[in-house]
């Protein structure tokens, strides 16, 4: 098991960083969430989420001193393992998210989550007590929003999660742990 690859850092001189774990789509997957993000009659209050920033997520984190970011993002390899999503329910939560939801619950992604939960716990860090509700998020303040048709679900074999950072309304990833096909 490699220690995953770096691709960012928290920004410099940041007394901390906001983050959370996710599976990350790659490009194919990315354009046909937001091609079922495009199926969608969106308000004028609740355009849809900008296709860079769709993702899955696993755990949100939250803020962490920069300098442990590095010392974390060492201690999120897991077991590694491909999880299959086929994402076909669009739901407006009464909050306002517009979650694309996964069909069925993957096996493989409650073993991440939990695997990845007895990670964070590990490092001191707080994990969500509520249950876990895997979704893409489609939009926010998304009252009213409703399906133009009934798009293909979107299917996605995710190899592999990424620790990513939440700044200014933007994710970028810090590192990826990718999972070698065997």
């Amino acid at each position: 098991m490699t220690q995953g690859k770096y691709e960012g850092a928290p920004p410099a001189g940041a007394p901390s960083a906001r983050l959370f774990l996710a599976l990350w789509p790659d490009e194919a997957t990315r354009t046909a969430l937001a091609g079922f993000a495009s199926a969608c009659h969106w308000t004028a209050a609740a355009p849809p989420t900008p296709p860079a920033n769709l993702h899955l997520t696993i755990h949100f984190i939250g803020n962490v001193p920069a300098e442990s970011v590095g010392a974390l993002a060492d201690a999120l390899q897991v077991q590694p393992m491909a999880v299959e999503l086929k994402l076909g329910n669009l739901e407006v939560w009464p909050n306002g998210i517009a979650a694309l939801v996964p069909e069925t619950m993957p096996d493989a992604l409650v073993q991440l989550h939990g695997d990845l939960a007895g990670a964070l716990r590990g490092e001191g860090l707080e994990v969500e007590s509520r249950p876990y509700r895997p979704h893409v998020t489609l939009g926010r303040k998304a009252w009213g929003t409703a399906m133009k048709g009934t798009p293909a679900a979107v299917r996605w074999t995710a190899e592999g999660h990424v620790l990513a950072l939440s700044a200014s309304g933007r994710y970028s990833v810090l590192r990826r742990y990718g999972y070698a096909r065997s």
